[in-house]
């Protein structure tokens, strides 16, 4: 069967949304040119794992860009040709420049629960708290990857909104000095 892999961007303070929901802390990229190759491997070989991205609707809203940047590279390149969903209440379509649009699911849960139950990679939701949240809450995330990055906060939007209970299997630093923790869910 396949799994939903959370991915999030994070202080070390636990933030993954500063106070106006940007990223500003985040500092490092796959496709950047000053990166740590290591890493920059790290990340690419995740993406190499899915072939589904799932987005809330706010980080649809602000990825749509990924589709038009033409200095993304590979990365950019792979993310752009992933089948995608966007859990929204609101939107009717989901384009994705000149990819193929990302597919509008009402009832993420369910969404889910039917790719899970399909053939194919792993399942990527990228940022999307909210969303994450709620498909905690169902049950339906296997494992969560925290990008952890070099700084605090002190404010903004934590991860997890609830208590979770989590077993640790990677913990891995770069020279970037980025940490990946990877974690699975524990039921």
């Amino acid at each position: 069967m396949r799994k939903l892999i959370v991915q999030q961007w994070t202080t070390v303070d636990n933030i993954a949304a500063e106070e106006d929901g940007g990223l500003s802390f985040v500092s490092a990229g796959p496709f950047s040119t000053t990166n740590d190759m290591a890493f920059k491997e790290r990340v690419m070989g995740f993406v190499d794992a899915v072939d589904t991205l799932v987005l809330g609707a706010n980080t649809y809203a602000q990825s749509t860009g990924w589709a038009t940047a033409e200095d993304q590279g590979e990365y950019g390149e792979k993310l752009n040709n992933l089948t995608k969903f966007v859990a929204s209440s609101k939107l009717e379509k989901a384009p994705w420049g000149d990819f193929p649009a990302a597919t509008v699911t009402r009832d993420p849960a369910a969404t889910v629960r039917e790719l899970k139950q399909q053939g194919g990679k792993d399942i990527w939701l990228w940022g999307s708290l909210t969303l994450m949240n709620s498909l905690l809450e169902a049950g339906l995330v296997d494992e969560v990857t925290l990008l952890v990055c070099p700084v605090s906060r002190g404010k903004g939007r934590r991860v997890f909104e609830d208590r979770q209970d989590l077993k640790l299997i990677e913990a891995t630093s770069f020279d970037n000095g980025v940490a990946v923790l990877r974690y699975e869910i524990t039921r």
